[in-house]
């Protein structure tokens, strides 16, 4: 019924295969790419037609993790999948980041790429799955791509690399390296890393290694191509009136772009270009009408003739759009202690970006908890990234994060991440990056703020952590390396190369390529100027706080820690928790336990704190007979009264323990709410207490001297109660619990 062709190749002494032709038919194409049990169906559906209304490529890629394959029923009330994680999110800026400038310049086709993980043996990472069978439905659907795309993972433990580590590898403490690469037969596309202080020789060791890894992965999907693939889709051709709308806008508008790009304030040097394109876009007008070409291969043109320009600018006359050198970073301002009501703040401006960092401290209960695919998962460190239209001038809804926001989180956060000891801190931490303004590297100011904003916080990173975008301006076999890149650099040029560390070594690094791949001398350029750049910053911002704070600020959660016996733990908790949220309410705190008996109590305040202690202490603590405690009358039997003591417990002063006389009525001598100081008479057969106050001397609240009648009226009162109750009159010292 189905005829399917499989190709197997091996990464990293691990066997991949990709399968075709038995799934998703309809589709233009679909690959199951699969290594060990892990499986992701990758389809891949385009127009056959370009989108006039296009304003940019429109390729989308989506990757799905169903739970189904790894045998789990989703949560919710729902009980299916919903809103993508930031796990699938990442995952698919991971596949789209590379295979997008493959396609080229001119293509305007929709297309849909879906990567659905269909089963997941928890030792083989998805990610590279997915990556690599999207690169080969894309081929195989005959899309007119420039080169074949496959990726590959890097690990380094205990001083050796390894080319695609399992899971439990990677998070293991001797891992000190996970690099993602996705590149061609010949270069590099596309990384994305977290280390551990890896330096710069053992970084570029690991990106080559990288790059050859993938070679065996793009061999079998072009062999599968060749043998299955659709036909290739030509694509539309530059056509003779757009080359010459190149010319004409070159000649006329030369000097004027030349210019417009010397205005070094971002939003006049926009104005200006602006104003010069819509002219642009008047002359052409007719063209657009008439179906010469459409409106977006316009503007492409405007942007090509605007990047030939800049770029040939900069590789001639090394002289940058705001004027810098090629090397050369942006003015830098720094302040810490920017919010006083926050536990630690810091503001980080280079040129005109401008990113405000928060941090907040919380306690464990205020970690993030997720599903994902490896089970709950609990992150202690969150660093939350946003950027609201006002950073770049612009007016738009409010929604929720989109991917770049996750994303460029997420990178800021696998900077941060290494240099926090969170096994040894007693808080939830939670940074949030808010971009102010905004013109380039705004993820790297990211990085510096939330260092700086952590020391203020009195948080104990080990080092200070900065971060730089390199750029990069290739024409031919001439290049230069930009250090700092701002927004036009990063939008006109070939690379946006974000390195992240400390004095010591790399953090992370992310890099998009947006040529067909970069050189090793190029890398190595890019990567020693990066690391001048931040050692440049890091003495920048040790300037202004180059250690941790000794105390955390006084808004902060204060945190006070004891030990209890592990058998008392169920009594501070209380049946159903009743005791443990009661005093959280009431001091305004709280409270964690571990299993050995560590309490931890994380107050508003010192004062808060030690009362809650104190109340556990007194919990924890056994009573001593015939000693007096303080308690409050919580409610009143035919009986007794029920007192709360100290440290949540509670006991019960029977109606022969009231007073030496006999008490016909306990509301003559207590009321609820009264405080009273009581002795402990001990526990009976069922550890319930029993409490005495005959020695306070409770005057009564009703004359003594009754009558014959009124004496015999309240003894049949009595009998009848303990005739009609079944309940006995116990003698002093017993004690009544009511059900």
């Amino acid at each position: 019924m189905f005829k399917t062709t499989r190709k197997e190749f091996e990464i990293g002494n691990k066997k991949y295969y990709l399968e075709t032709g038995k799934l998703a038919k309809q589709a233009d194409s679909a690959v199951l790419c699969g290594c060990g049990d892990t499986q992701v169906l990758c389809t891949v559906v385009f127009a056959k037609d370009a989108n006039p209304e296009a304003s940019f490529f429109p390729l989308s890629v989506t990757y799905i993790e169903k739970f189904y394959a790894f045998g789990k029923i989703p949560g919710g009330y729902l009980k299916r999948e919903g809103k993508a994680s930031d796990k699938e999110t990442l995952t698919s800026r991971l596949i789209d980041r590379p295979i997008r400038p493959m396609f080229p310049e001119n293509f305007y086709n929709e297309v849909q790429v879906i990567c659905t993980l269909i089963s997941y043996d928890k030792e083989n990472d998805p990610d590279m799955v997915a990556l690599i069978g999207a690169s080969a439905a894309l081929k195989l659907a005959g899309l007119p791509l420039l080169h074949t795309v496959a990726g590959a993972k890097i690990g380094f433990i205990n001083g050796e690399f390894v080319v695609n580590p399992s899971q439990e590898q990677l998070i293991s403490k001797e891992n000190k390296l996970d690099l993602t690469v996705a590149a061609t037969k010949s270069s590099i596309l596309m990384v994305e890393s977290q280390a551990h202080e890896i330096n710069e020789e053992q970084m570029l060791k690991a990106l080559d290694l990288a790059q050859k890894s993938c070679i065996p992965a793009i061999n079998a999907i072009d062999e599968l191509a060749k043998e299955c693939g659709n036909p290739l889709f030509e694509a539309k051709v530059e056509s003779d009136a757009i080359k010459d709308a190149k010319a004409k806008i070159l000649s006329q508008f030369k000097d004027q772009i030349i210019q417009n790009y010397t205005i070094r304030e971002k939003k006049d040097r926009y104005k200006a270009l602006n104003q010069m394109r819509d002219k642009i876009k008047e002359i052409f007008a007719k063209d657009v009408e008439e179906g010469k070409f459409m409106a977006i291969e316009l503007e492409t043109a405007i942007s090509c003739v605007e990047a030939s320009i800049v770029r040939a600018n900069i590789i001639e006359k090394k002289t940058r759009i705001d004027g810098r050198n090629p090397q050369e970073i942006r003015p830098i301002y720094i302040e810490t202690g920017l919010l006083p009501r926050s536990h630690g703040s810091a503001l980080f401006c280079r040129g005109e970006t401008q990113a405000m960092v928060v941090a907040t401290l919380g306690a464990p209960i205020d970690a993030q908890m997720f599903d994902s695919i490896d089970g709950v998962q609990k992150d202690q460190f969150m660093l939350h990234y946003n950027f609201p239209p006002f950073s770049v001038g612009e007016i738009a809804g409010l929604r929720g994060p989109g991917r770049r926001e996750i994303g460029h989180g997420k990178l800021a956060w696998k900077a941060i991440y290494p240099m926090l000891d969170l096994e040894n801190c007693q808080y939830t931490i939670r940074v949030v990056s808010e971009i102010l303004a905004c013109n380039g590297s705004s993820s790297m100011a990211s990085v510096c703020g939330a260092s700086l904003s952590l020391m203020d916080a009195g948080i104990a990173i080990k080092k200070q952590v900065a971060g730089i975008a390199m750029g990069l301006i290739k024409e031919g076999d001439k290049f230069e390396v930009l250090t700092d890149i701002m927004g036009d650099e990063d939008h006109l040029g070939d690379m946006d190369f974000k390195v992240a560390g400390t004095v010591d070594g790399i953090t992370a690094l992310q890099m998009d390529i947006k040529i067909d791949g970069i050189s090793q001398e190029i890398l190595t350029k890019a990567l020693e100027d990066a690391k001048k750049a931040r050692l440049f910053l890091i003495e920048k911002m040790d300037a202004i706080i180059a250690k941790p704070k000794t105390e955390i600020s006084a808004h902060a959660p204060q945190v006070i820690t004891f030990s209890i016996s592990s058998n008392s733990i169920g009594d501070v908790i209380g049946k159903g928790g009743s005791n443990i949220k009661q005093l959280c309410e009431e001091y305004k705190c709280k409270i964690d336990i571990s299993e050995n008996g560590l309490v931890t109590i994380y107050a508003e305040s010192l004062e808060k704190g030690n009362a809650a202690k104190e109340n556990i202490v007194l919990a924890t603590t056994n009573l001593e007979f015939g000693k007096t405690y303080e308690g409050t009358i919580v409610e009143l039997k035919a009986f007794g009264a029920m007192v709360k003591l100290p440290g949540n417990k509670q006991g019960m002063i029977h109606i022969s323990e009231i007073a030496s006389v006999r008490v016909n009525e306990i509301t003559d001598y207590l009321e609820v709410g009264q405080v009273v100081q009581a002795k402990y008479l001990g526990t009976d057969d069922k550890r319930r207490i029993k409490l005495s106050v005959k020695e306070m001397n409770l005057p009564s609240k009703v004359d003594p001297n009754l009558t014959k009648e009124q004496e015999d009226a309240e003894k049949l009162i009595d009998k009848r109660f303990s005739s009609e109750s079944g309940v006995d009159i116990l003698h002093s010292n017993d004690v009544f619990y009511s059900n």
